[in-house]
């Protein structure tokens, strides 16, 4: 496969440049010859979790997913043109042979987004981080090497909670001024706190220890990753978008709540090097 991308491939990659910075610049990490694939799972993912940023109210982002579900399997009558995210998608599961049930059950998991009912526990967290930020590791690894993936399947399970919980505590802002919490209840009723405690705010002590745990609760989920094996090395740029999860957890745990008005997230050049380091080292 040529290293100069497709027309759509370099639409896919603009829009990941602009809505997703951490996996466009995985993505040009990852081995040319899968990359095309790479990036069309990227790209998926990100026109996902940016449907509730597009619709004022719910059930239109309900049609928004349900398109990408008729399209995946297969009531769309292949109308793809116009929508090069949608055509890259396609051709990744027919040249890849990716299953179809886990990139629906991704669309399915961001119905969430699109209400403000609570994160009730964190089982249910991490149900939610399993159809998507740990489903989108997964699906990655079947593009780069299928043999390996099932082998490293436990490890893509914890990672991708580890990152599902850094990404929410970065969105945490925007969350709560829009009314959403992903921060379970189980853990805000641990520290005294109740959905509207936290979102009305003014208790730094508790809002504090409600953020450290959730961020124990992300790095927990990091070290039993680390601990369920090593990662085959041709899976290693699957988990590229992984190595932003541990400098945010630990962060957060050190400022607490602080974190809802700081920007947290490190700066570029870490990032790459996170990444880099984990090209070099294999280990997360």
């Amino acid at each position: 496969m040529s290293e100069i991308p497709s027309a759509n491939e370099a639409l896919c990659l603009r829009a990941l440049q602009e809505t997703d910075r951490d996996r466009y610049l995985a993505s040009l990490l990852t081995p040319a010859d899968r990359r095309a694939a790479i990036v069309a799972l990227y790209a998926y993912n990100a026109e996902l979790a940016r449907v509730r940023d597009l619709v004022r109210e719910p059930l239109p982002g309900e049609v928004r997913l349900q398109y990408w579900r008729d399209l995946l399997e297969g009531a769309a009558h292949g109308e793809t043109a116009g929508n090069p995210v949608a055509a890259e998608l396609l051709l990744a599961v027919q040249d890849h042979r990716l299953p179809v049930a886990p990139l629906v059950a991704m669309a399915d998991a961001r119905i969430f987004d699109l209400y403000d009912d609570p994160m009730e526990t964190t089982a249910m967290f991490e149900g939610y981080a399993g159809e998507t930020a740990a489903a989108l590791i997964q699906l990655s690894s079947l593009v780069l090497d299928a043999e390996a993936a099932e082998a490293a399947s436990e490890i893509a399970g914890h990672a991708g909670v580890a990152l599902a919980v850094a990404g929410a505590i970065l969105l945490m802002p925007i969350h709560r001024a829009r009314g959403q919490v992903y921060l379970p209840t189980q853990i805000l009723a641990s520290v005294g706190l109740d959905r509207d405690g936290f979102l009305a705010g003014g208790n730094d002590e508790r809002m504090t220890a409600a953020i450290q745990a959730f961020a124990g609760f992300g790095l927990d989920h990091l070290r039993k990753a680390r601990a369920a094996g090593a990662m085959p090395k041709s899976l290693l740029a699957a988990f590229l978008p992984a190595t932003l999860a541990e400098p945010v957890l630990k962060r957060a745990m050190k400022i607490g709540h602080t974190a809802l008005s700081t920007d947290i997230r490190p700066p570029q050049w870490r990032r790459q090097m996170a990444m880099m380091r984990l090209l070099l080292t294999g280990r997360l």
